[in-house]
């Protein structure tokens, strides 16, 4: 169990601290749940009650928090508490625990090369021409098609699924069951598909007729750079002719669908259940919040956010704020939201307005 004094992890954050800095803190916990050895986490004065609850001796505050009056006997302050968190958790992250070397029961093609100081636990199968980098972690049943390319310090969690000719960078984290490098979903019809004709009409169709669906399949791959974490159960699939890319920096929350020839920039965060189709291009550093849809062939621009639940169907400029289904701006999506809501008042008043004037016309022509 990790455990290190006030000292060293104010040191590690690049925080200020006060008190009793020998303090040994073996985990975090919220101000209401904390222990002896616990560090609170109370970056905000909102949370200062709760420390009384909790039995903490030390707590990360915000700046100029009176630490003493709140019974501490030491305090870490920082301006960023969400930046801190995010230093603290390396600390204090016992990382999975995969044994030093390759297991016995894991299959390794002779032709595979394994970088040094390589943790690749049980049930693991490396193909031929596998290239792995140096530090790798390699959780147990992950299966790694021939000719992939991963570079330093790969974390890779049970059950993901690496297919053929990947080309990934340094840094590559995987949770469980993410599947990389998939068929893409195209199929064709011999003749023009009710789908081809829907898109150009938006809803008419001639006729109705038999059809069936001769797949395509895809010689592309996928490339990742550097830095790029993967959620459970995400799945990028390869691209039809070229590559299905993920730029640097950017992180795919779980169940995240990537499909076939798409591009995705630098430092993009894609959330949880968001879908983007075939062939779409996101630029750097888009926010798709969860459940978040994107149509192929389109573009999305660079520093695009997207509310939950968006859905984007056509090209969104840099800088937009979207929301809606279909995707409008931010602002424009709350005042439609507030119009709706006041419909049953307005459907209320015009139908008084109909009484009160049916009323009027009876009384004069009588």
């Amino acid at each position: 169990m990790p455990a290190y004094n006030i000292a060293d992890i104010a040191m590690a954050l690049g925080a200020d601290a006060v008190g009793d800095l020998s303090i040994v803190i073996t985990a975090a916990a919220e101000p209401s749940m904390a222990g002896p050895a616990d560090l609170a986490l109370a970056m905000d004065p909102k949370y200062a009650s709760d420390l009384a609850e909790g039995g903490a001796q030390a707590a990360l505050l915000w700046p100029d928090a009176d630490w003493r009056s709140m019974g501490l006997k030491a305090a870490i302050f920082t301006p960023r508490g969400r930046i801190a968190m995010a230093g603290l958790s390396v600390l204090l992250d016992h990382g999975p625990q995969i044994a030093a070397g390759i297991d016995p029961m894991t299959h390794i093609h002779p032709s595979a090369r394994i970088g040094m100081g390589a943790h690749i636990g049980p049930f693991v199968s490396i193909g031929a021409d596998v290239q792995i980098g140096a530090g790798a972690r390699i959780a147990s049943h992950v299966s790694i098609g021939v000719g992939t390319c991963i570079g330093d310090n790969a974390l890779i969690l049970q059950g993901a699924h690496l297919g053929a000719r990947l080309v990934i960078g340094d840094r590559f984290i995987c949770q469980a069951g993410a599947v990389v490098g998939a068929d893409g979903f195209s199929f064709v019809t011999a003749d023009k598909s009710g789908v081809e004709e829907i898109r150009q009409t938006l809803g008419h169709r001639d006729d109705l007729r038999a059809q069936s669906w001769v797949r395509i399949h895809s010689l592309g791959s996928v490339k990742i750079g550097d830095d790029v974490e993967l959620g459970a159960n995400v799945a990028i699939d390869r691209g039809t002719v070229r590559d299905t890319v993920i730029g640097s920096g950017t992180k795919l929350d779980n169940l995240v669908h990537v499909g076939h020839n798409v591009e995705i920039g630098r430092d993009c965060l894609l959330c949880g259940q968001v879908g983007i189709a075939g062939s779409a291009r996101l630029g750097d550093r888009v926010v798709l919040a969860g459940q978040c849809g994107v149509n192929d062939n389109i573009f999305v621009g660079d520093d695009v956010i997207a509310g939950g639940g968006t859905k984007i169907f056509t090209n969104a400029p840099a800088g937009r704020v979207l929301l809606g289904y279909p995707a409008v701006k931010m602002a424009t999506q709350i005042e439609l939201n507030k119009a709706t809501r006041r419909l049953p008042r307005l459907f209320a008043q015009v139908q008084n307005l109909q009484e009160t004037v049916t009323k009027l016309l009876d009384k004069q022509f009588r």
